[in-house]
């Protein structure tokens, strides 16, 4: 029998909604007013397996960015400070939001919160477009009648965790595209400008260095198997980002990259920003410690930091302290674990870890302009070495051409 879902209202007043099972919407009024509701809307209920199947659906899309949960987040802080009901300020986001699957996910939960549901508890549904920290700070609000306040931490917090991601990006844009152009180039002198020396060399009939066999060597197999070499490139390319993709190979990437030169310093503090920051949400929300871990932990954006905070998550559930069990994560600087402490013994972790939080947002700044300075020496050092490697391969053999030719 088909299911409607129903919005009414009592003789007093106060509105009702719920879900009638009836042949038809003409028979679901006749049920209604019979109860002495008098019917507001009525529309077609989704069953069990059209939900499923809409959840189904979302898993295979490309769930909304943190653009999306920013705009969200403003938007709903403005309306709720402004008096506006919760449903009709989500209807009103879901008729202009551009992300196809957020629209129709606030269609779903309009649905679900006029049938009785919280607001919380519906967005548990979703944990591939909402995120722990997104729902639980909800939660929070709701409990506290702070909801309006709730979305404008959020948004304040993501809006912060946006400029830090595309600080990374920057950071790692400029090495990405010097290493290419090297690559470029060392393949563009391979197969055009070394034959042509070779055929030089050739007519010459003298012994050559063996920095000159090695380059001669290299050029012909690049011109003569430049697809093995460009497939092969290809491959070892494509088989990394898959291989960082697997949890073991994102695991072990995400180790090496606190590790690099430059680009370690800049990676390990834009972590430790985003564990203060989201620490010190949630903390001043009054999320439970070990919800807060979890939160964290997916919020950092590395798999082994991840790792480590999840295991300082079971280090407290056996009663140690939160300072005990980030001094033996080995995560931390000196600077986090002494706010830790201090906030521990006066109860102000909040307030440590904004501070930790702000410290470390401009110590990101700082670091990626340091990684951008510091690059450019190394790029000249590389250049260096490659005209190096020429001159002694192929300007040798052509200087003792010109000395022989000269004794003539």
């Amino acid at each position: 029998m088909p299911e409607y879902h129903y919005v009414g209202r009592h003789a007093d007043g106060s509105q009702t909604s719920g879900i009638l099972r009836t042949q038809n919407e003409m028979e679901a009024v006749a049920q209604l007013r019979h109860r002495n509701i008098t019917p507001l809307k009525i529309s077609p209920a989704q069953s069990v397996q059209e939900q499923r199947a809409v959840k189904l659906d979302f898993s295979r899309r490309k769930p909304p960015d943190i653009q999306d949960l920013i705009q969200l987040s403003r938007q709903m802080a403005a309306l709720v400070s402004a008096g506006v009901p919760i449903v009709k300020s989500l209807q009103g986001i879901s008729d202009i939001t551009h992300n196809a699957i957020l629209s129709e996910t606030l269609a779903t939960i309009i649905t679900q919160l006029q049938s009785g549901k919280s607001f919380s508890t519906t967005l548990r549904d979703y944990p591939n477009i909402f995120p722990v920290l997104f729902i639980n700070m909800i939660h929070i609000g709701e409990e506290t009648g702070r909801l309006a306040e709730a979305f404008l931490q959020l948004y304040r917090y993501y809006e912060v965790e946006e400029k830090t991601r595309k600080q990374i990006k920057n950071a790692l844009r400029y090495p990405k595209i010097v290493f290419s152009a090297i690559l470029s180039a060392m393949f563009a002198l391979n197969y055009f400008v070394i034959p042509v020396f070779t055929k030089m060399f050739s007519k010459m009939g003298s012994e050559l260095p063996m920095a000159t066999k090695i380059l001669i060597a290299t050029s012909n197999f690049t011109k003569q198997y430049w697809y093995i070499v460009i497939a092969g490139g290809a491959a070892i390319v494509l088989g990394f980002l898959r291989f960082i993709k697997t949890p073991k190979g994102r695991l072990w990437w995400d180790r090496q990259l606190m590790t690099l030169p430059m680009i370690g310093p800049v990676v390990r503090q834009a972590v430790l920003a985003r564990f203060a920051r989201t620490f010190a949400m949630a903390s001043s929300s009054g999320v439970p410690i070990l919800e807060t871990l979890v939160a964290i932990s997916k919020a950092v954006d590395n798999a082994y930091v991840a790792k480590v905070i999840l295991e300082m998550r079971v280090g407290i559930e056996r009663g140690e302290s939160l300072t005990h069990v980030a001094s033996a994560s080995g995560l931390f600087t000196p600077l986090v674990l002494q706010m830790i402490a201090v906030g521990e013994e006066t109860g102000s972790m909040d307030v440590m870890m904004t501070n930790v939080a702000d410290f470390y947002e401009k110590e990101v700044e700082f670091a990626v302009g340091a990684m951008s300075a510091g690059i450019e020496p190394l790029m000249m050092v590389f250049i260096g070495l490659i005209i190096m490697v020429m001159a002694m391969g192929i300007f040798v053999p052509l200087a003792s051409m010109g000395t022989a030719m000269m004794h003539k």
